[in-house]
């Protein structure tokens, strides 16, 4: 509401769904002054386990979430099973909750991963998604959770909050990242001895695998915002 009283309001819709209505009503609201990043990045990974690490080590668990899908899920092939007019129209109705329910998360997640680096004097780096489906190697029951996660909605988020605020954003390239010692980098896939472990097999370094993600992806994030600010001192392949 503070944000509709500030600025100019655009075009506007009212729209009935599920019983009530909703007004919708655009805004432009000016983007704040890019801030370099004098303290380097903060370094986000993005999993099914934990939606969002960060190379702080906070942690923010998936449990919440694939619970409440696994649930959903349930009651969907019950209702698919009757395929009556009224079970389909339940249907949509859950898919319409679970989407809400997955967006009013990663608004949350955002929210609090934009607010840390903007306290901090840091920007925010994040794994490219390009062919994320490729590169993760799961069991069917477990690939539905990466189709249906909205990875790229996150990123989006995570995005335009910092836009929205003047910190900087990139995204780097993802390979080897759960695999490499931020330490030593070292990189072995053997290093990741479990989803949660990783040791490394040179320098001995033990913790938590997506916490050294996050810390490979922070490196990378000041590696990639040299290339993108100074373009001409970026080493030539």
């Amino acid at each position: 509401m503070a944000v509709l009283l500030r600025g100019p309001i655009g075009e506007t819709d009212l729209v009935h769904r599920e019983g009530g209505w909703f007004l919708h009503a655009t805004v432009d609201v000016p983007d704040a002054p890019l801030t370099e990043p004098v303290n380097g990045f903060l370094g986000v990974d993005l999993g099914i386990v934990n939606i969002a690490t960060t190379s702080d080590g906070d942690v923010m668990s998936g449990e919440r979430l694939n619970r409440y899908r696994r649930r959903q899920q349930r009651i969907r092939q019950r209702l698919q099973a009757k395929g009556t007019s009224s079970a389909r129209r339940l249907l949509k109705k859950r898919r319409r909750r679970e989407t809400r329910f997955t967006t009013d998360l990663n608004h949350q997640i955002s929210k609090r991963i934009v607010a840390e680096a903007e306290r901090t004097g840091r920007g925010i780096a994040v794994e490219q998604l390009t062919g994320l489906r490729d590169r993760v190697r799961l069991r069917k029951p477990q690939l539905a959770k990466v189709h249906s996660w909205a990875f790229a909605q996150l990123s989006r988020f995570l995005a335009y909050k910092a836009q929205r605020v003047g910190v900087a954003f990139t995204q780097v390239d993802p390979a080897h990242t759960s695999q490499r010692c931020h330490v030593r980098g070292w990189t072995d896939r053997k290093n990741r001895r479990t989803q949660a472990s990783f040791v490394c097999g040179r320098c001995g370094f033990v913790g938590h695998a997506d916490h050294n993600a996050a810390l490979n992806i922070a490196a990378r994030g000041v590696e990639r915002w040299g290339e993108v600010r100074r373009p001409h001192a970026a080493p030539t392949l």
